[in-house]
């Protein structure tokens, strides 16, 4: 019976060749769209996934509450907490471990003591614990090795890069910093790409020295602290110790009141406030709304093929008259209708597979991530993709398919089925969430496209462009070597200023602390800390308003603020602070300068109070500003004296400009994927159009010849086949403009910098909209209404 039903689907689907080619163009089109979605989704919901009791894991991250309802979060913790809590949490807690994210030179030597390899690389100090917390594959040796501070784990990627073969990496010998020598004692097998720890070379945390060992009020990103929980304890349990823990270690009366959460694995891919090792977060909220954006576009193809199946009803009224009187019962011809709905779905996954192979590498491009369409490899995709096509066939085959099997058979079989059957009340409101959907899309994407115009457009207060970002080596011994390097910097033709700094003025880098004014007690906020020279003002164009530059000193230290930070002093006039002291860890020095405000960080955060001071050894960057027409050769000499002049360390260069364009990295994304869907949408939504059209042109033949007859102009039947069209996408737009004001004035709480919605998107995208629709419309109208009436009537 089935064969049967597909041979009489094929024959049909074919007899209708334009209708099929619609249908089948508007479905691949909408199921490749969800199927690229939905291995992007997969992608991002398997971070972090696969560990051993990993519902029992979870990292512990750090809070603060200011007395001004300012809120700071941090993925750090204090470097003494791992210990306290080893004691204090041993009821609840199974392992707990510290793990410290640094950066630096390795340097490797062949079999006859000469270098061969030098490069800077990422490195984690981890205790022997974290491997009982995270069960990571082990190629050879164990974690216990790391218990020896002279010890250093690989992973099999750097064993290999390093030794060439990383089975014979057990027992060679690497240098960190120039400090150390470590022996490699085991191999990890290489950990994937979506883990937001990417342990590549992994030293003892007994190796770690730091001044904050045993300091409860510094705080670093690049310090976090994992625990398992033991079985059988809920994490809700810890709430009280927690509540004991903070009282025991940390001063009540502080100004900032500090905290810590207890964070899921599970938590730490998609949760922004808090940040992660890899760099790489993905809000839940984006990925459901890409997820909307899929549902919706195969809403859009399926509202296709029922509008056209609908109305192709009447032309199989006889068909199903005949078969009924035949004997044909109602089940078996819907079977029969949905056999054809799903050949012509079925048959559009399959083209819709191939679009999404071929669109498949600039997805990858555009995220930055290695996406797989491997059914083999993921199953779960295979799932998804049986469970589209049920899914679309139900949803686009179901009603089209009770309107046709219930018609009337003596009335089927006298052709006295109407135009109207199956609904063209319907039909119209079809076309009008069709629509509202289009139009909610272009409203999207005009706004996310103004908003980050606006961000390129917005004043920094200070001048990014042509600045290179060149790393410094930062121990004792190269420290000396900065004045020579600087001068020589200097005397190139194309560098136009030369400043050492801790970080630029916008940085995702960022440092807070406490610290008190005039001899005060600790403010009630913290201040975001930057190191720099006397030429920093002038190399990124900043502007003093009060008092003066940082004066060159190998001795003194002085400091420049921000207007913001005189703001929360409740200070007016700059000149006031001049001369007033700042106490901030241990170290008092006067304010010399202040500043006009400068976005520090994404135009996502308010401007931060700042304070700049001139601590010589803090000096991680040269910024040198350059002259844009002689860039790459200026680049090349900075280079060569660079390399001249730290010969044991290793070349490393940014833009400013590139690092700030990253900043709205997410935007960039979202906006690309808006523009590409609101064009497959509106594609989609108007072939539909085209069809429905095209079959209503088709049925009203006879009315528009006996009209041409009687006098009607073509202007006037244009007009009147394209009236009720047009008035649907109106009314589209009207049940739109809501819906997509609501969407976009979301989307944009999440800058601090923001532009005001204004009305030309929303005319905008009626007039994008309705312009096509008259032209789509109207092409087939005139088509219509200039055809020869004699065809039309010769039978009456």
């Amino acid at each position: 019976m089935f064969k049967l039903n597909l041979k009489i689907a094929w024959r049909n689907l074919w007899k209708n060749k334009g209708y099929t080619f619609i249908n089948i163009l508007g479905l691949s089109i909408g199921m490749a769209s969800c199927i690229l979605i939905f291995i992007f989704i997969r992608y991002q919901m398997s971070f972090d996934e696969g560990f051993k009791n990993e519902d029992r894991i979870y990292r512990v991250v750090s809070s603060w509450d200011y007395n001004d309802g300012n809120q700071f979060f941090s993925q750090g913790v204090p470097l003494p907490l791992t210990p306290a809590m080893r004691n204090d949490f041993s009821p609840y807690i199974e392992k707990i471990a510290a793990i410290q994210n640094d950066a630096g030179l390795i340097k490797i030597n062949d079999a006859a003591g000469k270098e061969k390899i030098k490069t800077i690389e990422n490195v984690f100090y981890v205790e022997p614990d974290f491997f009982e917390i995270f069960d990571y594959n082990w190629l050879s040796g164990n974690y216990s090795s790391l218990a020896n501070p002279s010890h250093v784990v690989l992973s099999k990627e750097m064993a290999t890069r390093f030794f060439g073969d990383w089975k014979n990496a057990l027992g060679k010998s690497l240098n960190f910093d120039g400090k150390m020598n470590y022996t490699v004692s085991g191999v990890i097998d290489d950990i994937a790409e979506n883990n937001s720890v990417q342990l590549k070379i992994m030293l003892p945390y007994k190796a770690f020295k730091d001044r904050n060992m045993a300091n409860w009020g510094s705080v670093g990103s690049n310090s976090e602290s994992y625990f398992k929980l033991k079985p059988n304890v809920n994490i809700e349990t810890l709430n009280g110790p927690l509540k004991a823990f903070i009282k025991k270690y940390y001063v009540e009366d502080a100004p900032g009141k500090e905290g810590h959460l207890f964070q899921p694995l599970s938590d730490i891919h998609y949760n922004g406030k808090f940040g992660n090792f890899s760099g790489r977060i993905m809000p839940k909220k984006q990925l459901y709304g890409l997820a909307v954006i899929g549902f919706f576009l195969m809403i859009t193809a399926s509202i296709n093929f029922i509008n056209l199946a609908t109305a192709q009803a009447v032309s199989r009224s006889k068909e199903v008259g005949v078969r009924k009187v035949m004997g044909g019962l109602r089940s078996q011809l819907l079977v029969q209708f949905l056999t054809e709905t799903l050949t012509i779905v079925f048959i559009s996954l399959l083209i819709g597979s191939i679009l999404t192979e071929i669109a498949l590498p600039g997805m990858q491009n555009l995220f930055n991530s290695k996406i797989s369409f491997s059914i083999f490899q993921h199953p779960i995709i295979l799932v998804f993709m049986l469970l589209l096509v049920v899914f679309v066939s139900l949803l686009a085959g179901f009603y089209p398919a009770i309107i046709m099997s219930g018609f009337n058979p003596a009335l089927a079989i006298k052709n006295k089925i109407s135009a109207n059957t199956g609904g063209l009340g319907l039909r119209k409101i079809l076309v009008v969430v069709q629509f509202a959907i289009t139009v909610t899309l272009i409203i999207g994407t005009l706004v996310i496209l103004q908003q980050m115009k606006y961000v390129r457009e917005q004043p920094l207060g200070f001048n990014p462009s042509a600045i290179a970002m060149v790393d410094l080596p930062n121990d004792s011994l190269t420290t000396q070597r900065f004045a020579t390097f600087k001068t020589q910097l200097k005397q190139i033709p194309g560098v136009e200023g030369v400043s050492f700094c801790r970080t630029a003025p916008s940085s995702q880098n960022n440092n807070g602390n406490s610290f008190s004014y005039n001899g005060g007690k600790d403010v009630d906020f913290q201040v975001n800390t930057k190191n720099a020279d006397e030429d920093y003002l002038k190399t990124f164009d900043l502007k003093l308003v009060a008092g003066r530059n940082l004066v060159k000193s190998d001795t003194t230290n002085e400091y420049m603020v921000n207007e913001t930070l005189l703001r929360k002093l409740n200070i007016r006039n700059p000149n006031e602070a001049i001369g007033k002291m700042i106490s901030m860890g241990g170290m008092k020095a006067p304010i010399v300068g202040v500043i006009q405000d400068f976005k520090n960080k994404s135009l996502h955060e308010a401007i931060d109070p700042i304070l700049i001071g001139s601590l010589k050894p803090r000096f991680f960057y040269a910024a040198i500003k350059l002259n844009s027409k002689q860039l790459l050769g200026t680049m090349k000499t900075v280079k060569k004296i660079w390399e001249v002049t730290f010969p044991e360390s290793v070349y490393n260069e940014s833009f400013l400009d590139d690092e700030i364009n990253n900043y709205y990295q997410g935007e960039k994304i979202m906006g690309t994927l808006f523009k590409v869907f609101a064009i497959v949408i509106i594609f989609i939504s108007f072939i539909g159009l085209f069809g429905l059209i095209s079959f209503v042109a088709t049925q009203r033949t006879k009315e528009v010849a006996i009209r041409k007859v009687l006098g009607a102009s073509t202007i006037e039947l244009v007009k009147m086949l394209n009236g009720s069209f047009l008035l649907m996408v109106f009314i589209a737009n009207l049940v739109a403009w809501p819906l997509a004001y609501l969407f976009v004035s979301k989307w944009l709480e999440g800058f601090a910098y923001r532009i005001n919605i204004s009305i030309w998107p929303f005319i905008l995208a009626m007039a994008i909209s309705m312009i096509i629709t008259l032209v789509t419309v109207s092409i087939r109208s005139y088509k219509a209404a200039k055809a020869n009436t004699v065809d039309a009537l010769k039978y009456e």
